[in-house]
């Protein structure tokens, strides 16, 4: 058995009728949708045309939200419907990056992922979902795919049908008989942000919590949630249109067809993502990197004095801590976040990540215990770097499981950047830790940054295969975002490498120019793609 939908765009009129009745039978809050209808317009007046369609969950054979999902809060039945349980979500909002199709959002009444469940305690009785009976044409079909004889498969079988994003490679079970790219393809149709649900004066999903402390209707006018929502609702502070009006033109630079736009959508979702994921990403480094440089130091048949290896230890938990800090505060569900540890899902790399740096924080502290006891533990300077470095570079797998962003999937390069940045970060926590290691790590802190400039060159330069990609890269190096990654870049790599070269009395400047440009680089990698629309 195998439940999936087709949607026949040649029945369907955008009554709203499935979206009601969806939000009705679940008790769907106001602002987010578990189904919705898109509206687009072609040509111009009198020549135009509107399309309808229905968008929400394609119950995924290979559902990359249920693969990211850290503790099988999203699970794929037997009869192939993913469904979500509420009880064990974290909020930690992956399944909402993994998804390509957008269909997820945060309840902002239990802060917990919700999504189409198609209607599984209907199903279960032998009922159809709410949003098929209730279609006043029945351009909403339901049913088992595996079964030859049942409506949906012949409709699949004998019909031209179409699915979202197939190159996802996700094996979508939402099929639409006369659907178009231009209806289903988010790059295909014009974004100008004047459209139905562009705008909201409250925040959706999970900024809603956010948009509630705003007290002035005054200062939520013009918000733009997908672009503005995390820094205005947070801040209160007035938004800066200009900024909004440069990002959605320059996500619009590829339209394949400018004749086509829409004209209703449901509302976006916003950088789910925001600060608190660079910052986890930049004190991981930090700590990673300054136990594996102690290690390689030992290993190389240095001597760490106990005073200088006890200072590194600390410095590795200090910021391990903050790390775990931030992954937490992160996190819609914070008072859930040992469910990560006690109720996990192997496959999620969030998950692995987690016991990751709980074994390295475990190891360390032991190390620490043979600094103070002189126990003679030398075989956790290896044990310790085995870990250093799968910690510093788990989250570009982690990232790579997000297959809605085009720009994290490459995932071993990823890893091998967050290494080298673990390095940069190790050398300068330990020139500041220890003046007599500043010949090395200096040199070191050279090799890294001359690395690190590879690998920004490489992304930047070569030629990328995806649109999504590309209007990714154009944000960063060309767009709006361009400032904060440029000025990252050269306080980052360029400013520390001339004065590492000229002046090697100002090792200390440019190890703080190199901590500065990481985080900057990596904060516009990790927000700019959440930027691209989905749907």
């Amino acid at each position: 058995m195998n439940y999936g939908f087709v949607i026949d765009n040649r029945m369907c009129i955008g009554c709203h009728a499935c979206t009601v009745a969806c939000k009705s039978e679940h008790d769907v809050p106001i602002g987010v949708n578990r189904t919705h209808v898109k509206y687009i317009e072609k040509g111009d007046f009198p020549n135009n045309t509107r399309e309808f369609s229905v968008h929400r969950c394609n119950h995924c054979a290979d559902a990359p939200c249920v693969e990211i999902c850290p503790t099988t809060a999203l699970h794929t039945r037997a009869d192939g419907i993913v469904d979500f349980d509420n009880d064990r979500c974290i909020g930690c909002k992956s399944c909402m990056q993994a998804c390509p199709y957008d269909a997820l959002y945060i309840d902002p009444n239990t802060n917990t992922a919700a999504k189409c469940n198609y209607c599984a305690h209907k199903v279960d009785y032998g009922y159809e979902p709410a949003c098929v009976v209730v279609c006043p044409v029945e351009a909403i079909v339901s049913g088992d795919l595996d079964d030859a004889n049942s409506k949906i498969a012949q409709l699949v079988a004998n019909e031209d049908t179409m699915t979202r994003k197939p190159e996802k490679m996700t094996d979508p079970n939402l099929y639409y008989v006369n659907g178009t790219h231009e209806m289903l393809d988010p790059n295909a149709t014009l974004r100008d942000g004047k459209y139905l649900w562009s705008e909201q004066s409250k925040g959706v999903g999970h900024f809603a919590k956010y948009a509630d402390q705003r007290l002035e209707d005054s200062d939520t006018e013009n918000l733009l949630v997908q672009l503005a929502m995390e820094n205005s609702t947070k801040t209160g502070k007035p938004i800066d249109k200009r900024a909004i009006d440069n990002v959605a033109q320059e996500i619009q630079q590829e339209v394949d067809s400018a004749k086509a736009r829409r004209v209703y959508d449901s509302p976006s979702k916003g950088v789910l993502w925001g600060w608190e994921v660079p910052a986890y990403v930049w004190t991981k480094a930090i700590a990673t990197g300054t136990f594996l440089m102690m290690a390689i130091w030992e290993l190389l048949g240095g001597n760490l004095s106990q005073t200088t290896e006890l200072t590194g230890l600390m410095t590795t938990l200090v910021f391990m801590g903050l790390t775990g800090g931030f992954l937490v505060k992160d996190l819609d569900r914070p008072d859930r976040f040992l469910y990560v540890l006690l109720r996990p899902q192997w496959k999620s790399w969030l998950v692995r990540g987690a016991y990751i740096i709980t074994g390295f924080g475990g190891l360390v502290t032991l190390k620490l215990f043979d600094n103070y006891f002189n126990l003679g533990w030398n075989w956790l300077w290896y044990l310790g770097a085995v870990f250093a470095v799968s910690g510093a570079g788990y989250t570009a797998f982690l990232f790579g499981q997000a297959r809605s962003r085009d720009l994290w999937q490459s995932t071993g390069l990823s890893a091998v950047h967050m290494l080298i940045h673990a390095v940069m970060a190790g050398t300068v926590s330990l020139m500041f830790i220890s003046p007599e290691l500043i010949p090395f790590m200096a040199n070191t802190l050279l090799l890294a940054i001359v690395a690190n400039i590879i690998i920004i060159a490489k992304e930047v330069l070569l030629p990328h295969d995806t649109p999504d990609t590309k209007k990714a890269i154009y944000l960063m190096t060309k767009g709006y975002y361009s400032k904060y990654f440029w000025v990252g870049v050269f306080i980052g790599s360029i400013a520390p490498v001339v004065m590492l070269n000229a002046y090697p009395s100002m090792a200390f400047l440019a190890g703080g120019c190199a901590l500065i440009g990481i985080f900057l680089t990596e904060l516009v990698r990790i927000r700019v793609p959440q930027m691209i629309p989905l749907s």
